[in-house]
């Protein structure tokens, strides 16, 4: 029984039942001494609340405690969430009451040494409750205060006639868990583990005993123990196995929910198809009708067309579909979703299997806006105290649980750093503690030689798992018939006091019976949504987003050439090289790309199995030839779980609603299970004359391959907002681009990484300007980008009639001057006749000061600090050809590189020096940034010795370290640098040259080479300069003085006696003597 809650309440009654233990539900209640509503107590209350355990005797019982849980959060809740004597006697039939521990009303007064009081107190419980509805409790922890209790108990039982039951205080399960449950709440409270002040339980006694330990505390008493018996005998209680679904509003003219649904259906598929519906269209409706009223979901696909239905027609954007809903053809024919499963070949018993009934699940997108007026619509609709969101808890993962053991330990924060590093972790990877030294070597070797390490894991182990905090799930929204409260436990949602929240979490409501929708905020709808409406503002032209051409072959080369910022689910680096490795060019590469970029089909190389299968590097095989048609698309690679249902359909004649069973067995990876279904599988097959080691074969195939396979109606459809993307950015990328900037205006690093994909795409991007911003970017000329004026930007008149930046801000104290002088004459009261102000002839305006201009370094500077990031150009765009010949790396690529030297060309935005508690030393902590976005990186005191002259604020530096794969996880992997060198250095040291590349079929005209050499000798400097031949023509004329060859994979001469200045006033003549395509500018280190 939790304190005032039934947040557990589903899970331990699921986990008894698996053992075949009756389970008993309750929870122990904080019971106001005054009024719920007042949080002032009475004077002669012993306490601010009392507790008060309660247990359902039956369904009643369970309803009255979900409504007294919920009263206490919604009306009581101070500190507590409490409830009072008023509604404890409205809702205590069928619930038993038990007089709890120490803390109990009847206890407290008799701790007080008030002894008529508690009487009065247990007359009282034994009314409200009657006969067999109350017993007065007995604990023994060794605490010296319960045997006073105890003594008054038992005096109070003879003379009330009441019966006593013996319970322990049980707060963990074994008596060995003592100690990581005080770990706990060490942690809870923010204390180390040896702070003498902090709250702690008594002894070690607080876990759950057994009948003869139980019996040895009260040897004088055995009936008490006995009583645990007959109140487990009168606690009968199981949940209804039926669904709650609200009822949709229907027209009065249709009988059934049933009829409306048919009738919606069946106009939406002559909207969808034309009046001359396809008969396996037809076939197809009528087929999936005749599933939905067979399972009596009717009302639940009329309430999310309501919902979705509701939101077009307030012009909110709703995404194309999402998940298996996808496969739906009524869902299509609704609005549901915008995908035709008839095309795209996807299966409605994915979706919903017939012979394995349970709730459809449709998950709904909407625009990330405008999300919060569909959840108010839904409340308004089906009333607001029927609507609710939904509680998530979250648990200790094996990092978390390593670290805030290892703090109430007092272990320094760096080695707690350290030490949870060495815990693998990472996309698709699940490690738990028990198993990370085995997994980790280096964490294996720590735990053998420090103590403290071996104490954390074995610690960390015995609470990982367990719930950590409870907050609001980001999408789920649980809708009931009637007001929440009579089906489920509901709760304050933490941080947020008006917000509802139930207390079950999304499996419990689910296997509860209760409607629950997730209705998610997806950016991405904003963005088409707001590059769709500049459009038409701008152009003239409504885009049908869900009309377009999924062959179009720009889109295809945008998608292969890798340029996919801003395109949604192929913005990873592993996507773009993905895309681009396999040359994408047909939207059936796109679902798979999107289907196979997860953790499973990653890890056992699918998806470069696939590659090499589309570009012919490896044969496409069939494991048989009836299954060429289902894999054909996917290079006969099992991709999809919906092909796992077709293998099974064709082969072992298998319905489809049977190949769904499979499929979820073997996604499941229940060993059992699947052996059992894949069985079948092979029997079946073998029966309809299939070779039995081919299908075999296959069945371990699926087994393998399978278990990875993705939802094809997903994928088709984000597959779709994916092309849609790359779309508006190939056909109207300033419009696309204005949108996406605006949707991410709050993440500096998304916003530097889209500024800069904008210029590659050509397009200006200018500061805010008050005559040409709006809210949110806009699109001020067809290649021209204008920040929103939300942004923050106070220096936005630069341009507009005034003077530059420099000289407005330096203008600034006069402007509040003058300001200040008209408002103190306009105070003092200077009216006309008539009360108008008087006129005051107007001041001829100051001119701007005359100040220099900022410089690029300064103006750049200074937007920084204003708005997070650069505007009017970017500090490393004087670099542009050093970063291309020596930053091999971006910010956004380094965890690619994981454990390998790197280099990385970037600005210091940030530099933190820090004193290492260990050693004394300082080292220093950066934020970097370039083209790309931000990264973090960090010095350690060795390297800082040497850089800390280097390794400046605004610096431009070509950075050398390591990234290591082990750092990716829970935190963003810093950058380890071990050397750096400015940029603006890299010149003036000759480490890029000036090199002539000469066509072998072309060789110079001597002319031509004396002219070259000539203007050479008249710019000297460091760079050496260095002509290039292909290697048939290594040893041909170069007509430059003291050539020696160099290798390569063309021929490379350097000069020994010509070394040069490389500046633009060089390059720029040697291009114009020996043309353009003949100078260039190269790294000679």
């Amino acid at each position: 029984t939790d304190h005032g809650n039934l947040h557990g309440a589903w899970q331990f009654y699921a986990e008894a039942r698996a053992r075949k233990v009756r389970p008993i539900l309750g929870f122990e209640a904080y019971l106001a001494f005054g009024e719920r509503h007042r949080r002032e107590r009475p004077t002669d209350a012993p306490g601010p609340y009392s507790h008060l355990v309660l247990l359902a005797k039956n369904r009643t019982g369970y309803h009255h405690l979900v409504k007294l849980s919920s009263i206490g959060f919604l009306e009581g809740f101070y500190r507590r969430p409490r409830i009072d004597r008023e509604v404890l006697e409205q809702y205590s039939d069928g619930v038993i009451g038990l007089a709890a521990c120490l803390s109990g009303e009847i206890a407290l007064y008799l701790r007080q040494g008030n002894y008529e009081a508690a009487r009065a107190s247990a007359q009282y419980f034994a009314r409200v409750f009657g006969p067999d509805g109350f017993w007065l409790e007995v604990q023994n922890h060794g605490l010296a205060e319960e045997k006073a209790v105890t003594a008054g108990m038992f005096q109070l039982a003879q003379e009330l006639g009441l019966p006593v039951v013996a319970t322990n205080d049980a707060h963990y399960l074994r008596k060995e868990d003592a100690e990581a449950h005080d770990v706990l709440l060490a942690i809870g409270t923010g204390k180390d583990l040896d702070d003498p002040n902090r709250f702690r339980f008594f002894g070690q006694e607080s876990y759950v005993k057994s009948e003869p330990e139980m019996r040895a505390l009260f040897p004088d008493h055995p009936e008490v123990v006995a009583e645990t018996q007959r109140i487990a005998e009168l606690c009968e209680f199981d949940f209804e196995k039926r669904y709650f679904l609200p009822q949709y509003p229907r027209p009065a003219e249709f009988a059934s929910d049933n009829d409306l649904l048919v009738h919606l259906a069946r106009a939406g598929t002559r909207v969808r198809y034309g009046d001359a519906v396809p008969p396996e269209v037809q076939a197809r409706l009528d087929y999936e009708l005749q599933v939905i009223s067979h399972t009596g979901y009717a009302g639940y696909f009329l309430i999310v067309y309501d919902i979705v239905k509701a939101a077009k027609d307030r012009g909110i954007p709703v995404g194309p579909g999402r998940g298996s809903a996808a496969g739906s053809l009524v869902a299509y024919a609704l609005g549901i979703t915008d995908i035709d499963p008839l095309k795209f070949d996807l299966l409605f018993e994915r979706f919903l299997n017939p012979e394995r009934i349970s709730m459809p699940d449709i998950d709904l997108d909407f625009c990330f806006e405008r999300r919060g007026e569909v959840i108010q619509y839904i409340r308004e609709r089906y009333g607001r105290d029927s609507v609710g969101q939904i509680i998530t808890f979250g648990t200790l993962k094996a990092r978390a649980a390593f670290r805030d053991v290892a703090r109430t330990l007092r272990v320094e924060p760096g080695e707690v750093d350290r030490f949870t590093k060495m815990i693998p972790a990472g996309p698709g990877i699940t490690v738990t503690l028990a198993d990370a030294p085995e997994r980790s070597p280096e964490l294996r070797q720590l735990a053998r030689q420090d103590d403290r390490v071996r104490k954390i894991l074995e610690l960390g182990t015995r609470i990982e798992g367990l719930a950590r905090h409870a907050s609001v799930h980001a999408a789920g929204i649980v809708i009931a018939p009637g007001p929440l409260t009579d089906y489920v436990p509901v709760c304050l949602a933490p941080q947020e006091a008006e917000a509802i929240i139930t207390q079950y979490d999304m499996v419990a409501l689910e296997k509860v019976g209760m409607l629950k929708i997730d209705v998610l905020g997806l950016r991405t709808l904003t963005v088409i949504h707001d590059a769709v409406a500049m459009v038409r503002e701008r152009h003239g032209v409504t885009l049908d987003m869900n009309g377009l051409d999924l062959a179009d072959p720009l889109v295809y080369e945008l998608l292969g050439s890798g340029r996919t910022a801003g395109v949604f689910q192929f913005e990873s680096p592993l996507a773009t090289d993905c895309l681009r490795s396999m040359k994408c060019d047909r939207f059936d590469d796109l679902v798979a790309t999107n289907a196979l970029l997860r953790p499973g089909p990653l890890d056992t190389g699918m998806h470069l199995v696939f590659i090499n299968r589309k570009l012919g590097r490896e044969p496409v095989r069939f494991p048989h030839p009836a299954l060429a048609e289902i894999l054909k698309p996917t290079y006969g690679v099992i991709t999809y779980q919906e092909q796992v249902m077709r293998i099974a359909n064709v082969l072992a004649g298998f319905s489809l609603a049977e190949a769904d069973v499979l499929r979820k067995a073997v996604g499941k990876k229940d060993k059992e299970l699947i052996q059992r279904e894949l069985g079948r599988f092979v029997e079946r097959a073998a029966a309809l004359g299939h070779a039995r080691r081919v299908i075999e074969d296959i069945a371990a195939q699926i087994e393998t391959f399978g278990r990875y396979g993705f939802n094809k109606s997903h994928a088709v459809a984000y597959s779709v907002l994916s092309y849609q993307t790359a779309w508006l950015k190939v056909h109207y990328p300033a419009e696309f681009m204005s949108a996406l900037l605006s949707s991410e205006i709050g993440d500096t690093d998304n916003v530097v990484g889209y500024i800069n994909e904008a210029r590659e795409l050509g397009l200006d991007v200018l500061p805010p300007d008050v005559n040409e911003s709006g809210f949110k970017f806009t699109v001020v000329a067809d290649r021209r980008l204008r920040f929103g004026l939300d942004a923050g930007a106070c220096d936005s008149l630069t341009g507009n009639g005034g003077g530059q930046r420099a000289q407005l801000v330096a203008a600034l104290d006069a402007a509040f001057a003058e300001a200040q002088v008209r408002q103190q004459e306009r105070q003092a009261g200077q009216h006309a006749l008539f009360g108008e102000e008087t006129p005051v002839v107007p001041s001829p305006p100051a001119p701007f000061p005359e100040v220099a201009p900022w410089s690029e370094h300064d103006r750049l500077a200074r937007e920084k600090a204003v708005l997070g990031f650069f505007i009017s150009g970017h500090p490393l765009a004087r670099y542009r050809l050093e970063v291309e010949l020596f930053g091999t790396r971006t910010t956004a690529t380094l965890g690619q590189w994981s454990d390998q030297k790197v280099r990385v060309a970037a600005v210091v935005t940030v530099v933190k020096r820090q004193i290492s508690k260990k050693t004394g030393a300082e080292y220093a902590r950066l934020t970097l940034e370039d083209f790309h976005g931000t990264a973090e990186a960090l010095v350690f005191p060795e390297a800082w010795a040497k850089l800390n002259d280097v390794i400046r604020t605004d610096r431009a530096l070509l950075l050398s370290g390591s990234y290591s794969a082990r750092d990716r996880g829970e935190e963003q992997a810093p950058f380890i640098v071990e050397a750096a060198q400015p940029l603006a250095e890299l010149k003036a040291s000759g480490a890029i040259g000036v090199a002539l590349r000469w066509s072998p079929d072309a060789p110079p005209p001597p002319d031509a080479t004396r002219a070259v050499a000539a203007l050479c000798a008249a710019h000297p400097g460091p760079a050496p300069v260095l002509v290039e031949w292909t290697e048939r023509e290594r040893n041909g004329p170069s007509g430059l003085p003291g050539l020696t060859p160099r290798g390569g994979v063309s021929a490379r001469l350097r000069s020994r006696s010509l070394h040069v200045d490389v500046a633009d006033e060089l390059v720029a003549a040697l291009r114009e003597l020996v043309g353009p395509d003949r100078v260039h500018l190269v790294r000679t280190t």
